[in-house]
């Protein structure tokens, strides 16, 4: 015998068949209606892709973490902003690859794959990926035509983590930071705790809040103090800074993350002294998302 319903006053104890059937109607609904705006929007990025044809590069990893953050902050409910993250990741990896090839060269250093899931999860579990050992010949995957490189964050001592040294130069194409990875701190249990900076062709461009990386080549007995010294008279808030000093040669270089996006135009580079060669600007990226404390 089908389940009873209800009086219009009488609210029921327990869910009944008709209930649920409600409920997964209503799902269906919301189902149809989901779909048909990923429809729409990926109408919208095909005309987005015959004009960037005149334009320029899809990808665009700035306005990129805009589009999350912009979840991020309207989203309510039961559901995991985790999972919004996820959904619009693949989302952004789905409509950027409509709009032309794109491929990920990942520097493996890491014994369990974790530098290869960490660029999965920002780019797509779709999303064609080669798997190299070293930086030198990840990095040369952007002149054969990946879309982006994914290097470990470098680290102050080890030989691996120098390969920044490398960018900055004029040559063709010309490789650029343009993202951190993670953007979005919580990662699946049981995850790797790594980081990496993603390499591209295309120039990075800003997403409102960033900061940006500096090469820095200087006289070796020039200490720390007196070059953070130097980024702050010129202007610069300065983070991170990574120093390798070769004496033999004479020269001393360091990674340096200041505050901000900039650009190669920034009139503060050539306020900086104590430099041997002119300040390269290396990237930037968009300054990852953290929760908030419960």
């Amino acid at each position: 015998m089908p389940a009873s319903v209800p009086a219009a006053n009488e609210p029921p104890t327990e869910p009944g068949e008709w209930q649920l059937e409600a409920l997964r109607g209503e799902i269906d609904r919301l189902d149809e209606a989901l779909h048909n705006v990923l429809i729409e929007r990926s109408e919208v990025v095909a005309r987005l892709a015959r004009l960037r044809l005149k334009t320029g590069a899809a990808l665009r990893p700035g306005r990129e973490a805009e589009i999350i953050r912009r979840r991020l902050a309207r989203h309510r409910g039961p559901l995991q902003k985790t999972t919004i993250v996820q959904i619009w990741r693949e989302l952004l990896a789905g409509t950027t690859a409509m709009q032309g090839a794109f491929s990920i060269a990942v520097c493996e250093t890491d014994a369990a794959g974790g530098y290869a899931a960490l660029a999965r999860e920002h780019f797509g579990v779709l999303t064609p990926l080669r798997i190299h050992r070293s930086p030198a010949r990840t990095i040369a995957e952007l002149a054969a035509g990946a879309a982006v490189a994914t290097l470990p964050f470098p680290a102050e001592g080890d030989p691996v983590g120098a390969w920044w040294q490398t960018l900055g130069g004029h040559e063709s194409p010309r490789a650029h930071v343009v993202a951190l990875l993670p953007f979005w701190a919580p990662r699946p249990e049981g995850a790797r705790p790594l980081s990496a900076l993603v390499l591209s062709s295309s120039p990075p461009d800003p997403s409102g809040n960033d900061r940006s990386l500096l090469g820095l080549a200087f006289p070796p007995e020039q200490s720390r103090t007196r070059l953070v010294g130097a980024l702050t008279a010129a202007g610069f808030v300065p983070g991170k800074l990574l120093i390798e000093r070769d004496r033999a040669a004479g020269l001393a270089r360091a990674l340096a993350e200041v505050a901000g996006f900039v650009s190669d135009e920034d009139p503060r580079l050539s306020q900086l002294d104590l430099l041997a060669e002119p300040a390269a600007v290396l990237g930037a990226y968009a300054i990852p998302e953290t929760p908030a404390p419960p």
